[in-house]
Formats: structure tokens, sequence, C-alpha cells
């Protein structure tokens, strides 16, 4: 999405972003020491928690899309049809079939932990359970490959599935628990003085405006699937 959305931002503002592509908990930590001048996540209990431990300030709601539970085509376990995203890790887990975690404290991995606890399941350990410690994008390969189940967010599966010839399909998708807020939120420049926090707060204010909500919005891929769904300026959801 930012090879999309930067140009525009950074002809507008005359403002170059560099762009530190990784997952939800690296971000916030790098965030914290002072290494970035601006977070762009999706773990809302975590960005908060930031925010309020004062590394943090003005957290905005950017956008959202939504995760899905994606496996191989011919869904081994029989998921599909199954309503709850619980019901079916403990499938998974029932059946000591092949789940690929990413493994790396981004959001996904947040929002795939909580549910593995919400089904009372502890997965950590298991010989089913594969943790590769890598981006959305290498996990899904990794899942085809082994012919695995894995959580994954609509944005990625979409935007990658073709490219990479993916022979796995959407199993789960639709519960409300599997809503992916993304959020943006400076570097406290009491915290960290050397950070760019004009710079920061122009980009922040730029994606929260009418102009960036819509640029978000006509983000998609080639067959004109709406990648992200801005939802900054009212909290009410809205499609282009």
């Amino acid at each position: 999405m930012f090879d999309y959305i930067l140009p525009i931002f950074e002809k507008k503002a005359g403002i170059k972003v560099d762009v530190v592509a990784v997952g939800t908990g690296a971000a916030i930590e790098i965030g914290k020491r002072g290494d970035a001048d601006v977070v762009f996540v999706h773990a809302k209990e975590q960005e908060l928690k930031a925010v309020e431990e004062g590394y943090f300030v003005n957290r905005h709601d950017v956008m959202y899309n939504d995760f899905v539970i994606i496996g191989p085509a011919n869904d081994p376990l029989k998921i599909k049809g199954i309503k709850s995203a619980t019901e079916a890790f403990k499938k998974i887990a029932e059946n000591n079939y092949p789940f690929v975690s990413r493994g790396d404290k981004s959001g996904t991995h947040t929002k795939e932990l909580s549910l593995w606890k919400k089904a009372g399941i502890e997965p950590k350990g298991q010989k089913w359970y594969l943790e590769v410690g890598q981006g959305m994008e290498k996990t899904q390969r990794i899942a085809n490959e082994k012919r695995a189940y894995t959580l994954t967010d609509r944005g990625t599966w979409l935007a990658t599935k073709d490219k990479d010839r993916l022979e796995m399909k959407i199993i789960l998708e639709g519960e409300p628990v599997l809503f992916n807020q993304y959020g943006v939120m400076a570097v406290n420049p009491e915290k960290h003085k050397h950070v760019k926090y004009r710079e920061a707060m122009e980009f922040i204010n730029w994606l929260i405006s009418e102009e960036g909500q819509h640029t978000i919005a006509s983000f998609k891929d080639k067959h004109g699937n709406q990648l992200f769904i801005p939802n900054a300026r009212s909290g009410v959801p809205k499609k282009s």
C-alpha cells in the first residue's frame, strides 16, 4: 500500500518518507527506542498501552480490513461452514493438522494467539504448530508448501494469492472477532528530542484527512477489490 499512497503524500508535502517494513511488535519497539518518527501498525491494545506509557502521542484509527483463515483448496478438515474462528482452531488442534504461525509478535500473530487462548489451547511446542518468524506473504507461501492452515489479513491475501500462485482458499471469514484495525501514532518528542515530530504529524494529519482517506480507499488489487477501508474521519466504516 505504501508504494501507492506515499508518492501522493510526498509530492503534496515535500517530505520524503522512508519505510521500515516490520511486524507490529518490532515497529513499536523501534518507535520506543526513538529509531522512527511515526509508526503505522495494527494491534490496538498494544498501541494504546504504548501511548499510556508515554512512548507515543496522537494515535488515530486510519483504516481496517479483516483477518481470514486460509487453507488448502480442498479444505481437508472441512472447516468451511464453521462460523467461529475458535472452533476452527479447536478442530485443527484436535486433528494435529499443520498450522503455520508468523511467530513474530506482529499484529496478525497477536490476533492468532488471542484466538488460541480463547479456544483454550496452547499450541506452542506442538508438532503440528510451526512458528516461522516471517512476514505475512512468506508465511502464506510456507503454509501453501506444507498444505497447512494459517491466519492472514485479507489485504495481503488479495494482493499476493495470484502472484505467489497459492493453491489455497479462504476457509473462514466474516466473524466480528476477525476485525483488523490499523492505527498510526507519532513517537513522543519529549522522550526523543531528535525525532521529526512536525513531519510525523504532517503525515498523520494527511492520512486521516479527506484526501488521505480517499487515497487509501482507492488502493485496489488488479481485480478491483478494495484492500483497506478508511475509517478515520468519523469512526464509521467507508467504502469507495
